[in-house]
């Protein structure tokens, strides 16, 4: 089967209208979304209202926390710390 010019120019008849509608219907849509439509305004912010902060003192008169005893002093690390190289498997 031979393929004439003719049906070329036939089939890039079609072509060209087809992509002059494309081609409209992007920039209708793009310009209703860029330019034309309702412009909605964002609520504005309120914030939520403060908690009042309530601290029970009562809880260290508690006797259990009474018997309780503050560390003197904590004892320094002696070993050695880490490996010479830690990404070697053991």
């Amino acid at each position: 089967m031979v393929i004439t010019f003719s049906e070329k120019r036939k089939k890039m008849g079609y072509l060209v209208p087809v992509l002059i509608v494309a081609i409209l219907v992007i920039a209708i849509i793009l310009w209703q979304g860029f330019f034309g439509g309702v412009k909605t305004v964002p609520p504005p912010y309120i914030p939520p209202p403060a908690l009042k902060v309530m601290i029970n003192f009562e809880i260290l008169e508690h006797p259990f926390l009474e018997k309780l005893q503050p560390f003197e002093m904590i004892p320094a690390f002696e070993e050695e710390i880490g490996r010479q190289n830690p990404f070697v498997p053991n």
